[in-house]
């Protein structure tokens, strides 16, 4: 008997983390290059809601979500130098495709190639660097160092700016971005702190 799930499953609890993690994972798609606000999974419902309008001029340099059954907690803290504690938020991924992908809510194959170390507020907040797996121009990519410095300069850029607002203070950093070797370490802590937060206490379940 083929295995499907009679309702839709949530986003962030409901999905698998991916084919064969860190290398292969699934994203779930909340932004594309073409969105001029920020999307964001309610983590209540699983729902889409619109979180806020983007102030600044500039585009999300790829596609923009994050990896199903992960979280930023104590785990991904430890390791990011300044950080104060992890985001709470699921792990956040950018997925570089060749053709241009205008559909938010999609799942996407993709390969992880690395990361961006952002500590924002004191919460860490990496973002996965990863390609779409079957990409017929960046498939055979096995780590950043292979990719142009022109778009993780460009993905540099827009997390440091893309919350600008006159008048306030930008507490955000980016540190070195990191190759697939200390990326496979934060997915793995990630998917740790989620089993944490949820698979080993059941009373946590009311969370969800």
């Amino acid at each position: 008997m083929k295995s499907f799930s009679q309702w839709r499953p949530h986003p962030w609890h409901g999905l698998d983390v991916g084919a064969e993690p860190p290398r292969r994972l699934q994203a779930y798609i909340e932004i594309t290059p073409f969105d001029t606000v920020k999307f964001e999974v309610d983590k209540k419902s699983g729902y889409l809601r619109v979180d806020r309008s983007i102030r600044s001029s500039s585009q999300h340099p790829a596609l923009y979500g994050f990896v199903p059954r992960t979280l930023c907690a104590d785990r991904v803290c430890a390791l990011m130098d300044g950080a104060e504690r992890g985001d709470g938020d699921p792990l956040d991924i950018c997925v570089i495709s060749e053709r241009p992908i205008s559909r938010i809510e999609i799942l996407v194959n993709a390969r992880v190639v690395g990361g961006l170390p952002m500590c924002d507020h004191g919460e860490a907040d990496d973002k996965i660097i990863a390609v779409i797996e079957d990409d017929p121009l960046w498939s055979k990519v096995e780590d950043i160092s292979e990719m142009p410095e022109a778009i993780i300069d460009r993905m540099m850029h827009y997390f440091l700016t893309y919350k600008f607002c006159p008048g306030e203070v930008q507490n955000v950093s980016i540190g070195e971005p990191y190759g697939f070797e200390h990326a496979t370490k934060v997915i793995e802590a990630s998917m740790a702190d989620y089993k944490d937060a949820y698979s080993i206490h059941p009373e946590r379940r009311n969370l969800l």
